[in-house]
């Protein structure tokens, strides 16, 4: 076994042994049993990308310029900041403390080519993990679960889905929230309006000026639109949850050791509650640019996804009962 491998072996062992002495202190005995499935030991000496960026090399970080809370720039793209973007500099920290940052903005349509040829080492946005996607990149565990909600001025009465007979809604062409709304509307008999937008600064207007009772797409993008407006209080999130997809950064699929390294810093941050507190910051309390707080606590499935942390793609997960 060479000493590559011995550290490896050594840091997640590491790992389990500090969950297991700060899960004694906080009285949670099980904090250690998270993910004692996954294999989050990694062999340095088979990873020249690995050894690259722990001898202080430069990781590429993927980023957008407007998807709050997940990744959105500040300023003219100065700076970076948002929840999926400081778990991806804290993952990059916690396997290689001495790496260079560079941010770069990614589009959904050249994430994966520029991943796939090195140009990006990480796409830290919001991105569904699916089969198709696994095909050319790899995903780390589920960080975060969209769940399909809708948005509603703070005096509507409108609190479930059942609710919108006869309505206007607002949705964005393409997304999988439409789909999902489609299917609900045909599987409860439901019977309104769609006004189809292209994105959802779009589609809030039409909330905005009274034209739709309801905006549907993924909680996340609507707290991030919501905090943007110019009357964030006037505007909640409501309704059952009608779809959910996990949520992942991703990298090269072509070095099994990253992917043995990432799941193992994300596990580190689950079994210790840091994820948690990251979710807290960016979810429940205020955040730049207008110091807005999102007020979108951590909803079941991801608390539950968490509890059992795993890589399940889109098309083999389930919402729990």
């Amino acid at each position: 076994m060479g000493k590559s491998l011995k550290w490896g072996w050594l840091a997640a062992a590491l790992v389990c042994a500090g969950s297991v002495m700060a899960a004694g202190k906080s009285g949670k005995a099980d904090a250690a049993q998270i993910g004692a499935n996954i294999d989050a030991a990694f062999d340095v000496s088979a990873s020249p990308t690995l050894q690259r960026w722990q001898a202080g090399g430069t990781v590429v970080l993927g980023t957008r310029e407007a998807a709050p809370p997940m990744v959105y720039a500040l300023g003219a793209n100065e700076k970076f900041v948002g929840y999926h973007l400081e778990l991806c500099e804290r993952v990059v920290h916690a396997i290689a403390p001495k790496a260079q940052l560079k941010y770069m903005v990614l589009t959904p349509q050249n994430t994966m080519p520029l991943i796939n040829n090195g140009t990006a080492d990480f796409n830290c946005a919001s991105m569904t993990n699916n089969l198709t996607r696994q095909k050319q990149v790899a995903f780390g565990l589920t960080t975060y679960v969209s769940e399909v909600r809708m948005a509603v001025r703070a005096d509507s009465d409108i609190t479930s889905f059942k609710q919108l007979q006869g309505r206007n809604v607002g949705a964005i062409t393409g997304t999988t929230a439409v789909q999902i709304l489609r299917k609900y509307a045909s599987d409860n008999d439901l019977n309104f309006k769609t006004l189809m937008s292209k994105d959802q600064f779009e589609s809030f207007l039409l909330l905005e000026s009274g034209r739709v009772d309801a905006f549907v797409l993924d909680d996340n993008m609507l707290a991030g639109v919501i905090g943007q407006s110019k009357n964030p209080k006037g505007y909640k999130i409501v309704g059952e949850v009608i779809g959910a997809e996990p949520i992942a950064i991703q990298f090269s699929k072509n070095d099994p050791q990253i992917k043995k390294a990432v799941d193992g810093a994300i596990l580190q941050m689950i079994r210790s509650g840091e994820l948690h507190k990251l979710y807290s910051k960016w979810f429940m309390q205020p955040i730049p640019p207008k110091n807005v707080n999102l007020n979108l606590p951590m909803g079941e499935v991801l608390k539950k996804q968490l509890a059992t942390p795993n890589d399940t793609p889109l098309e083999q997960f389930v919402l729990p009962q």
